[in-house]
C-alpha cells in the first residue's frame, strides 16, 4: 500500500539551545526571506528577543505574529515559547563565554601548518555542531534493520559505502547503490522490515530521492541523511538525521566539510544497530577480524591437513 507523502517537516525533539545559530545557518538557504529576517533577528540578540513578546518581536523583525510561530517550528520547536526558552539559555551561555568559536577560511598562501591547524579546528567544531543538533530520537528509531540499501552520489556516496561494509561486518545484508538505476531498481524490491537510507548534503539531489521515493512508497523504512531537513528528501523520510557544515571556500568545498558530520552519523547508526543485534552482530565481528588477521577465509568443509 502506497503510503502518504509528507507534506510539512516537524521535529519531535526541540534542538539544544547552543544549537539554535547553528539551525539557523544550516536551514538559510531554504527559508523565505520574511522567516529568514525573523532568524537573524533571533540569533543577533538572543537576550533581547527572549523577553519579548511574539507581536513585539514580528514588529521587530518586520513580520507577521504567524512567521515568527512558523519561524520557531521550522527551528525546531513546538512554538513561540520553547523557543524564548532556548534564546534566554543561549544568552547565558554566550555571557559566560560558552559561544561556539567561529571558522576560519583557508587561504591560498597560508602555511601547511596553518591548514593542518584550520582544518582539525573546523572539523572538531563540525562534529561539535552536528552532535548537539542530531535528534537521538530518530536516531534511535533509525537502528532497527533487516536488509538495508544505502543510496548516495559522489562523495556521499563513499560516505554510504562505508556504512555498508560495516554492516556487512556484522552480519546484515547491505549494500551501496552508486549507479542511479540500479538504486531505482533495489528500491521497488524493498518492503516493510527493510530500511533504505539516503545521503545527500543539499538535501535535493534526484538520483538519491527517487530510490528513496520509491522505497518509502513500497513499506520500507526510510532515513535521510542530510544538510537540509526541510529539502525534497524530507518528504520521503520516516526519520532525518541532520548534518552542519562548516563555511564553503574555494580551498575546501561542501563535499570536504559534509562529509564529516555525515560519518559521524553513519558511526552512530552503525553502533546503534550492532547494540540491537549484538547475539548476531558479536559473532559475525569476532569471525571477520579472525578472517582478516589470518589472511584467508576458513572453509570448515574442507578437511584438515596430515
Amino acid at each position: 500500500m502506497i503510503r502518504e507523502v509528507k507534506k510539512t517537516f516537524r521535529s519531535p525533539a526541540s534542538p539544544a539551545p547552543a544549537a539554535l545559530a547553528i539551525k539557523v545557518r544550516t536551514l538559510a538557504p531554504s527559508m523565505s526571506r520574511s522567516v529568514g529576517q525573523v532568524a537573524q533577528v533571533l540569533v543577533g540578540d538572543p537576550a533581547g528577543c527572549a523577553v519579548l513578546t511574539v507581536t513585539a518581536l514580528a514588529r521587530l523583525a518586520g513580520t507577521s505574529e504567524a512567521t515568527v510561530v512558523r519561524t520557531a517550528r521550522i527551528l525546531g520547536y513546538s512554538g513561540y515559547r520553547d523557543l524564548r526558552v532556548a534564546l534566554s539559555v543561549l544568552a547565558a551561555q554566550q555571557e559566560s563565554g560558552q559561544a561556539p568559536a567561529v571558522t576560519s577560511d583557508i587561504g591560498v598562501d597560508d602555511p601547511i601548518a596553518d591548514v593542518v591547524a584550520k582544518l582539525a579546528r573546523d572539523e572538531q567544531q563540525t562534529l561539535a555542531e552536528t552532535a548537539a543538533c542530531v535528534d537521538t530520537r530518530q536516531l534511535a528509531a533509525a537502528s532497527t534493520a533487516r536488509r538495508i540499501a544505502v543510496y548516495g552520489i559522489g562523495a556521499s556516496c563513499l560516505v554510504g559505502q562505508d556504512l555498508a561494509q560495516k554492516l556487512l561486518r556484522i552480519g546484515l545484508v547491505a549494500h551501496a547503490h552508486t549507479d542511479p538505476h540500479l538504486a531505482v531498481t533495489n528500491a521497488v524490491l524493498l518492503r516493510q522490515g527493510d530500511v533504505a537510507i539516503a545521503i545527500t548534503d543539499s538535501g535535493s539531489t534526484e538520483d538519491v530521492i527517487e530510490p528513496l521515493r520509491a522505497a518509502f512508497e513500497r513499506g520500507a523504512t526510510t532515513v535521510a541523511i542530510t544538510g537540509n531537513p526541510v529539502g525534497p528528501v524530507a518528504r520521503y523520510a520516516d526519520h532525518l538525521l541532520t548534518t552542519t557544515t562548516t563555511r564553503e571556500s574555494e580551498l575546501r568545498p561542501a563535499a570536504m566539510s559534509s562529509r564529516t558530520g555525515q560519518l559521524l552519523l553513519i558511526d552512530c547508526l552503525f553502533v546503534g544497530i550492532a547494540q540491537r543485534t549484538y547475539t548476531t552482530a558479536a559473532p559475525a565481528l569476532a569471525a571477520s577480524y579472525e578472517a582478516l588477521a589470518h589472511g584467508h577465509v576458513p572453509n570448515p568443509r574442507q578437511p584438515p591437513h596430515d
